[in-house]
This record gives structure tokens, sequence and C-alpha cells, in this order.
């Protein structure tokens, strides 16, 4: 029996090996393409491409009597470090005749990243901190483009001691509240103007498939090369107004984040032990816990600026508060029948979306558990 389990067990290396092999062919035909797209300005993500690739990849593995999840699994893996990889051949310069990018905060995560991206892309890039103020007229004065970069709550303040700048300086801001830095912008500088919020962190190894949502601010004709440079980056973006921006921020952002918080705050009260809860959680609960550990392991006045930055966002986690007070007691009154018409209710909300979810928290959770040590 021993030695015929090792002999199964050798041809499986085998096949191990020939499929390190084919890894490794595919990764070097993703340099190739990777070269040419930057020769010619593509974007690293092609979304239709993709989904046509995985279409018939599952196709394919049906007929071979394999899953087609698992292929598709393998793939978006494999993928995954193939745009990485294109992310570090470098971008076509789409707009050569720029002056010099100074970005200011360029210093800080955000900024750095977006230092790396525009000089992969052949551009200029000079950087403006806070000591440097005293020769910020100087630094200014033939820029092509500027990105305040900074923490939200110095943003407009930032804004606001900005020099006057060249008249055809496109000023860009990457706040994650959007209306009052456009309308700060706007009011400092009459050249184009810019709000941008790129909806991931610094810490992000490719822009492919990664959301930038943009708000039109002045002289959009100005900063469509800009729009269409992120675009051979990879991201995927979003028009939208500022006023529903940050309308639509307050769910996305300011609620989940306070309501991440609050339940953090509450472990921590009452003092669990994370290593017993691990131990007991299945991929779900570990994924919900990872969440919230992860909002801690970031900087605190970011998340305090996301929350605080406006009167709407408090006067929203109110009436979540409220109605969580609500759900509240219907426990407290015992009555399932309620409880379940209720959830019915949001079930009926949710429509088609609830399914949808359903499979795409599948799929984290089946690599969550993969993941798990």
């Amino acid at each position: 029996m021993v030695a015929e389990l090792n002999a199964l067990r050798d041809q499986i290396d085998d096949v191990d090996k020939a499929l390190l092999d084919l890894l490794s062919r595919r990764l070097a035909l993703v340099a190739e393409v990777g070269e040419v797209k930057s020769r010619y300005g593509l974007p690293i993500y092609v979304p239709e491409r993709e989904a046509a690739m995985l279409a018939s990849r599952r196709q394919e593995a049906q007929n071979l009597g394999v899953p087609p999840d698992l292929i598709e699994d393998v793939l978006r893996r494999v993928m995954r470090e193939s745009y990485s990889s294109e992310n570090d051949k470098g971008f076509k310069t789409l707009h050569p005749a720029l002056r010099p990018v100074v970005i200011i905060g360029g210093n800080g995560q955000m900024g750095r990243l977006f230092t790396r991206l525009l000089e992969l892309s052949g551009y200029q890039v000079k950087v403006l901190e806070q000591e440097d103020w005293p020769q910020a007229e100087t630094l200014l004065a033939d820029a092509g483009m500027v990105i305040v970069s900074v923490p939200i709550h110095l943003t407009e303040e930032v804004i606001a001691r900005l020099p006057k700048l060249p008249e055809d300086c496109i000023l860009v801001d990457l706040a994650s509240v959007k209306n009052r830095p456009l309308q700060a912008m706007l009011a400092v500088h009459e050249g184009p103007v810019l709000g941008l919020h790129p909806m991931f962190g610094p810490d992000v190894s490719s822009l492919a498939k990664q959301v930038v949502v943009y708000c039109d601010g002045r002289e959009p004709q100005a900063y469509q090369w800009l729009l269409e440079q992120l675009q051979v980056w990879g991201a995927r973006l979003h028009k939208i107004s500022a006023v529903e921006h940050d309308q639509n921020m307050a769910f996305i952002q300011a609620l989940r984040h306070f309501a991440t918080f609050a339940y953090g705050l509450h472990l921590s009260e009452e003092n669990v032990q994370i290593e017993q809860l691990l131990s007991l959680s299945s991929p779900i609960y570990r994924l919900e816990l990872a969440m919230v550990g992860r909002l801690f392991a970031q900087d605190p006045q970011l998340y305090a600026d996301i929350i605080m930055s406006s009167e709407s966002n408090l006067a929203l986690i109110k009436r979540y508060y409220q109605r969580f007070g609500d759900a509240l007691a219907l426990l407290e009154s015992g009555d399932k029948q309620a409880f379940i018409d209720k959830f019915r209710k949001v079930e009926h909300w949710f429509g088609d979306y609830a399914p949808r979810f359903l499979k795409e928290s599948g799929a984290l959770l089946r690599q969550a558990n993969d993941n798990r040590k």
C-alpha cells in the first residue's frame, strides 16, 4: 500500500512540476504583452477580454471533467500576479508635453503611489511637503499639474494656501470627501480643476480593477488625458457629482467605518480573547473579524476625518443607532415572527443582489479557508 501511494505521489509531483513550467511560460508571455501594451498605451486591464477568456476556459474545463470554479480560481490568481508584473514595465506617456507634476504631500503613502505611477509613465514629479512651503511659489511656478494628497482635515487649508498657479495648470485633489475640497479648488484656481477619490489603499500592488471616482470641476477637456492615463494603469473610472459622491460615501465609508469602530470598541471593552475567537470561527467569521482588525491597523486620524467630515454623516449614524434600537426591541419582545417579517422585508429590498452576493462571498470564503494557517 505504501509503495503504491508513494508512486502516485511521485506522479503528482511530476504534474506539479509541469504546472510550474507552464506558469513560468505564461508569466513570460504576460511580460511580453505588458511591453506591447506599454508601447501603444493600452490599459493593463480589459474587462471584456478577461470575461471572455474566463468563460471560454470554464467551458473547456467542463468538457474535460474539471470543475469550472477550480480553473476560474486558478486563473484569477494567476491574472492578479500578471497585473502586478505588467505594472512594473512602465506605461506610455499620454501627455509627453506636460510640465512637471507637483504632489503636495508626495511623501505620504498615497502620494508615493501616484509618484511611482506617474514616473513609470515618464512624467517628471516634484514633491512639496510642509517644510517646503517657503519655496512653494518657486516649486509651483512651472507646474503642469498639482495634486493635493494630504489628510482630509488639512485639504481645504492646504488648497487655500496655494500661490497663483499657471492658468493651464491642472489642480487635482485625492481626498475621500469631494464637495468642499472641489469648491475650495475652484475658488483659488481659475484653470482646470478635477476631484479624484481613489477607492483603495496605498498598499495596492496594481491599479488593475481598482475604482477611481472622479468629479468634474472645470475644463474637463484639459484633463481628459489624465483620466485615460488612469485607465492605462488599469483603473476603472466612475463619474459622479461631488454632492452625490459625498452622499454615497456616507454609507460606503462613514457609516461602515463607524459601525466597525463601535464593534471593535465593544470587543475590547468585553476583553474577549481574540485567539479563542479565531480558533472557534469558520472562514466567514474569521473574515469579518479580520476586516474589523484591519481598521485598527491603520491611521485613526484618517477614519476620524472620514466619519466626522460632515453633520449629515452624524445624522445618518444617529438614524442607524435608532434602527439598531428598533431591532433590539424585537429581541426584547421575543417576537420571532416580527423578526422574520423584517428579515423578509430586507431580503425583498436586496432582490437579485442577495443571491449574487451569496455567490460572490462564497468565493471569498473559499479563499479565506485556503489561507488559514
